[in-house]
């Protein structure tokens, strides 16, 4: 997979975990995971961005160190709303996949940077 593509995934994920979160409840805990969520969805794609256009390869690697940590956070946050029970399975289950397969390609991608 290409720097383009993968940024097309991450940003794709990004909008997923955007509309799956609008399905948590409107109470305390849901608003608490629906911020944590964008926050860590889009920082993933973001940092990932930056990576790509990077300056030397320190600074790719820094953000590519970023893009990691915030997609585990994604996968973190969806894993606390699955154990919580706070949306259907059937909705929840293919954006944690996905959100977990990204952040195991980082982490790939990151070791072999280094």
């Amino acid at each position: 997979m290409n720097k383009y593509e993968q940024q097309r995934r991450l940003k794709a994920l990004a909008f997923r975990i955007a509309t799956l979160t609008d399905s948590l409840p409107k109470n305390q805990m849901g608003r608490y995971f629906h911020n944590q969520l964008i926050r860590s969805g889009f920082s993933a794609a973001a940092n990932y961005r930056a990576a790509c256009i990077a300056q030397s390869r320190a600074a790719f690697v820094a953000k590519l160190s970023i893009a990691f940590e915030e997609s585990d956070e994604s996968v973190f946050w969806l894993e606390c709303i699955q154990h919580a029970s706070l949306i259907n399975s059937t909705d929840l289950i293919p954006v944690l996949n996905e959100a977990t397969e990204v952040a195991k390609t980082l982490a790939a991608a990151r070791k072999n940077a280094q």
